[in-house]
């Protein structure tokens, strides 16, 4: 019982853990990344397609994405797309391949995002802590309903609370290097 709320614990929290780095994945920083793309949706065939599905993406230097698809004619539908997307990206069509060109921050931009950074990082935070607050009620319950001990509930408790701390670190980490990457030139 008392293992299965530790472990419960870890594995919710590892899942916020995981959905903030994927946010954070998500936000364009001066240097070309494919995972940018991830949001951008191709109608291909009637039907929603990621990129990433269609074509290969790579980026040849920190400034420039190129998406090379499979079938040429989906060129135009690829250009339409990220066009369409909120990303605020201009493709270059040259006929075999898209290329994207990714301009450099401005300092407004960097503190806008900084700012972004910082409320994903709260909602987070507060994500961890929900969690920890479960587990803890658990424990407390478990202890009011005789299957722990009082000594035992409180030593689980401070387990937990180790736990959150130690996944309050990790988040803090990302969002420190997000930060660092998005003030690099």
């Amino acid at each position: 019982m008392d293992e299965k709320i530790l472990h419960l614990t870890k594995e919710k929290m590892e899942k916020t853990i995981a959905a903030f780095r994927n946010e954070l994945s998500k936000l364009r920083t001066g240097r070309a990344s494919v995972s940018i793309l991830d949001i951008v949706k191709v109608d291909y065939y009637g039907t929603p397609t990621p990129i990433s599905q269609m074509a290969s993406v790579t980026t040849p230097d920190p400034r420039q994405i190129v998406i090379q698809p499979w079938d040429i004619k989906a060129i135009p539908l690829i250009e339409k797309a990220i066009l369409a997307s909120e990303l605020g990206l201009t493709p270059v069509n040259d006929g075999k391949v898209v290329r994207i060109s990714i301009p450099p921050l401005t300092e407004e931009r960097r503190k806008e995002l900084t700012r972004v950074i910082g409320k994903m990082l709260e909602e987070a935070r507060v994500s961890i802590r929900n969690i920890r607050r479960v587990s803890i009620d658990d424990l407390k319950k478990s202890e009011k309903d005789k299957q722990l001990s009082e000594d035992e509930s409180k030593v689980l408790q401070k387990k937990v609370q180790a736990i959150t701390d130690d996944y309050i670190k990790k988040i803090d980490e990302l969002a420190e290097k997000k930060n660092k990457e998005l003030m690099e030139v």
